[in-house]
């Protein structure tokens, strides 16, 4: 689903990934995540999401063209603001809305968008439509 929003929205040059060798190719794009281990029950706590913020920092730092984050649900919306607060002393209080467009310190701007689970896909929460014109949205800040 993932990959068929961002071909639709021209970010990417095919609508599926099988494998590392499959000719996908992101246009100034990188997918990652807030947290790099599955926890229990698949919910991550404030402590597991802190601990990968290291990691997290460092992709930060890497991308040095960065300009706009989509976070793909609530806890990865979560984790980047926390991760702002811890190292760059961002403050207010921040709430995860679908499209809503955040200013983060240096100039980065961050994205709210519903996760493409199977459960939001099928209820309709999020769709191939919803997410192709969040992206194209995102496209623009840029």
């Amino acid at each position: 689903f993932l990959y068929k929003c961002l071909y639709k929205a021209k970010i990417s040059n095919q609508n599926s990934s099988e494998n590392l060798r499959d000719g996908l190719k992101l246009n100034n794009a990188f997918i990652t995540t807030a947290l790099k281990c599955v926890p229990p029950g698949d919910k991550p706590s404030m402590v597991e999401l802190s601990n990968c913020s290291n990691f997290f920092k460092q992709e930060i730092d890497n991308l040095k063209n960065l300009s706009v984050i989509i976070a793909l649900g609530k806890v990865a919306f979560d984790s980047c603001i926390l991760f702002y607060k811890k190292n760059y002393n961002l403050v207010g209080n921040f709430k995860f809305v679908h499209g809503e467009i955040y200013y983060l310190p240096n100039n980065i701007k961050l994205v709210g968008c519903y996760h493409p689970s199977p459960r939001n896909v099928n209820t309709g929460r999020i769709s191939l439509i919803k997410m192709s014109s969040l992206f194209k949205k995102a496209l623009n800040l840029v």
